[in-house]
């Protein structure tokens, strides 16, 4: 997991990553990556290259595979450390922290971004690692639209367009829908702003009526936009004191989508079963469905003044988590759930898969010497990165104590 890359990543070096990257770009054309192809992508003599890939196999980052011939592949650990690697160089982050949040298809932690000025306080930020097509291939070719058609993709495809794709319509659809902040992007992650309450499944809150205008104000100005969230629930919304802010958008579609229709009269199922099952609260669906499509031609302005509820603003307090989900909900949103704590947002698209480009030194030819390689040794020039290993050393100790 993710530990395993921090614990690895302040030992790495620029041919670390290099080789890393290497391997990375050449899955686009390889399901296992040949020992020559990686030595003309490094310029690292064999001998050198052979080392360092025995190492980076001991570290869990990359696999080795010898029939019918030598090739290898990435771990997400390997890919984890390249994406960290990005991040830290372009300033999105300066620190990591502890996961907040696990589901089937994604991982989260909570990570600082620096200030853009001196004298300015850190940000707190969450990553989103996503994981689509660790568990089952096949699976995720058959629910994700944004595959397509393609007979090979390997699972750093399936994830780089996941994450590329929530991040596009995370983009823009803020701030006129609200939903966390996203800040960056790169491979299979995103850094984003840290979501504002509780789950909606995990909260008691002391004004219903006034929580589900502000849930379906969302769906309407979503909808507006000519976006469809498509997995829509008490688990992927958050409520705070401020409002709520939906989240997961992995699945989402366009009113053009051949079964819009049936989609967002599913997403609004979901929302007014909650509140009913929970508050007792009723409202027709048919009647809601109209509402939401009447207000798709005005403009985001228009929707807000329209939907303002003139009732005081409930609290939100803590409550447990909901008993099981009654018959007839989809047995995946379960699943979905973030564990521990709840952070979080998902989605998907973009059809170039290319390796980020990595700046290395050149590499020379001269004789290797297993004994002088200096695996923790960083360039001057990425101080940034080391800083983040020290951030991520000193967490590791302290967890040990």
């Amino acid at each position: 997991m993710i530990d395993e890359a921090l614990r690895v990543f302040k030992d790495l070096n620029s041919k670390d990553f290099r080789i890393l990257t290497g391997i990375e770009t050449g899955m686009k054309h390889f399901e296992w990556v040949p020992m020559e192809e990686l030595n003309k992508y490094t310029r690292l003599p064999f001998e050198k290259l052979e080392y360092k890939l025995k190492k980076l196999v001991k570290n869990k980052l990359v696999v080795r595979n010898t029939q019918p011939y030598e090739g290898f592949q990435i771990y997400f650990e390997g890919y984890d450390v390249l994406a960290l690697n990005a991040f830290v160089k372009r300033k999105s982050i300066s620190a990591i922290g502890d996961e907040v949040g696990v589901g089937k298809e994604s991982v989260i932690y909570e990570a600082i971004l620096p200030p853009e000025l001196a004298i300015g306080e850190p940000v707190p930020v969450v990553i989103k690692f996503h994981r689509e097509g660790r568990t089952s291939f096949k699976q995720i070719k058959r629910v994700r639209e944004h595959l397509g058609e393609r007979e090979h993709f390997s699972w750093i495809y399936a994830a780089r367009l996941a994450a590329q794709r929530e991040y596009n319509i995370m983009t823009t659809l803020y701030p006129e829908v609200s939903i966390p902040k996203p800040f960056d992007h790169n491979r299979h992650a995103i850094v984003m702003e840290l979501a504002k309450g509780s789950l909606l499944s995990k909260t008691k809150l002391i004004d219903p009526e006034w929580y589900l205008d502000e849930i379906l104000k969302q769906v309407k100005i979503t909808y507006s936009l000519g976006v469809i969230h498509a997995d829509l629930s008490e688990y992927n919304i958050f409520a705070s004191e401020d409002g709520v802010q939906l989240i997961d958008w992995p699945q989402y579609v366009t009113p053009e989508h051949p079964h819009a229709d049936e989609i967002l009269e599913r997403d609004v199922s979901n929302v007014l079963t909650h509140f009913f099952r929970k508050y007792g609260i009723k409202r027709e669906l048919d009647e809601t469905i109209r509402e939401i499509k009447r207000q798709a031609g005005k403009n985001t302005e228009d929707i807000i003044e329209g939907t303002e509820s003139g009732t005081s603003r409930g609290t939100v307090e803590e409550g447990e988590l909901e008993e099981a989900l009654e018959e007839g909900f989809e047995e995946d949103i379960e699943e979905d759930i973030f564990q521990e704590e709840d952070f979080e947002a998902e989605k998907f698209e973009a059809e170039n898969f290319e390796a980020e480009e990595f700046e290395v030194e050149e590499f020379g030819t001269e004789e290797f010497e297993a004994e002088e390689i200096e695996a923790g040794k960083i360039e001057a020039e990425d101080r940034k990165v080391q800083d983040f290993k020290k951030a991520a050393s000193e967490k590791e100790t302290s967890d040990k104590e």
